[in-house]
């Protein structure tokens, strides 16, 4: 059976890039917009983080493991290229949307605390937080990563553990989705999905939010 993504027309080995959300934080418990700042995982997240290492340490022809800087991906990212014996590479480019004065709130927090610009920010990808960074901002600075990736490990298997946003980021590019799919696509912590860039043809998706391997 052929491994490439079939009716594309594609026909060489892609990156594969498998993407790893990190585990449980503080934040994440309570559904607080958790961005640039640096929370230690649960003793749930570090359950799931070493669970999701031993999945990505066993993928075949693992070459390498990419991670945030952030402590909360790292714990995955360095349990996983130990056990598997493969680079880790840090890349800032791969960290969480700067949520700036909405870190820390949640959802209806922040939306009486600025509602004009939470309102505009949940359809306008362009509008920042206040003192943060907008969703296309981010997108720009994911796509640059993904791309060094592809361009540095061609044809390779790449395991990168990140966050929700630039793996919902990936995903888009994945899909050549719009921007919507950022607010519609739900990704679970410790998640993982599967995405893979052809040299001679489109980007296919292979998993999306899988978890098995927390079960």
């Amino acid at each position: 059976m052929s491994a490439g993504p079939g009716w594309t027309g594609a026909a060489g080995r892609p990156t594969r890039i498998v993407l790893a959300r990190h585990g449980q934080t503080a934040l994440s418990v309570d559904r607080r917009y958790s961005g640039q700042g640096d929370p230690e995982l649960t003793d749930l997240g570090l359950a799931q983080a070493e669970r999701t290492a031993r999945r990505l340490a066993a993928l075949p022809d693992l070459a390498a493991v990419v991670s945030s800087p952030l402590r909360r991906c790292l714990g995955t990212a360095e349990r996983a290229a130990e056990a598997a014996g493969v680079p880790l590479i840090v890349d800032d480019d791969l960290i969480e949307t700067d949520f700036g004065r909405w870190e820390g709130l949640t959802f209806r927090e922040a939306a009486e605390q600025d509602p004009d610009t939470h309102s505009r920010w949940l359809g306008d990808t362009s509008v920042p937080p206040p003192g943060g960074e907008s969703f296309e901002v981010v997108r720009e600075r994911v796509e640059r990563g993904l791309r060094r990736i592809v361009s540095e490990r061609p044809g390779e298997v790449v395991a990168v553990v990140s966050h929700v946003t630039p793996i919902k980021l990936a995903i888009r590019a994945g899909l050549g989705a719009g921007d919507e799919l950022l607010f519609r696509l739900h990704l679970d912590l410790a998640s993982v999905s599967d995405v893979r860039f052809y040299s001679d043809g489109p980007t296919s998706v292979h998993l999306v939010n899988d978890t098995s391997h927390l079960d």
